[in-house]
């Protein structure tokens, strides 16, 4: 079992940055690939990026060159830099871990994006 507790969420207005970080423990050795998702109220969960073994990323379309994941894989930690935040990226956003027994979610952090 791995368990994902993220943190940082909040309130920021447009054009601002925000930082959501995510610790993992538990059977986080496991771990091979971490990563965010976001929901925002009345749409389906989609994903804002995941990260590879090798620290790679790979970005939603709507996010990429605003956002960055970085991952620590000695303090099972996955960071996400926001930068030039939107309105529309205001939602719940998701920290994920992926393991060979499955996928791991966190319980959310809100992050809200208006005057």
């Amino acid at each position: 079992q791995v368990q994902l507790v993220e943190s940082g969420g909040g309130l920021v207005e447009p054009g601002g940055s925000l930082r959501v970080s995510c610790a993992a423990s538990g059977r986080a050795s496991s771990i091979y690939g971490m990563g965010w998702y976001r929901q925002a109220p009345g749409k389906q969960r989609e994903l804002v990026g995941v990260t590879v073994p090798d620290g790679t990323a790979n970005y939603a379309p709507s996010v990429s060159g605003r956002f960055t994941i970085s991952r620590d894989d000695y303090h099972h930690t996955v960071t996400l830099q926001m930068n030039s935040l939107r309105p529309e990226d205001t939602a719940t956003y998701y920290c994920v871990a992926d393991t060979a027994s499955g996928r791991y979610w966190g319980q959310g952090t809100q992050v809200t994006v208006s005057f």
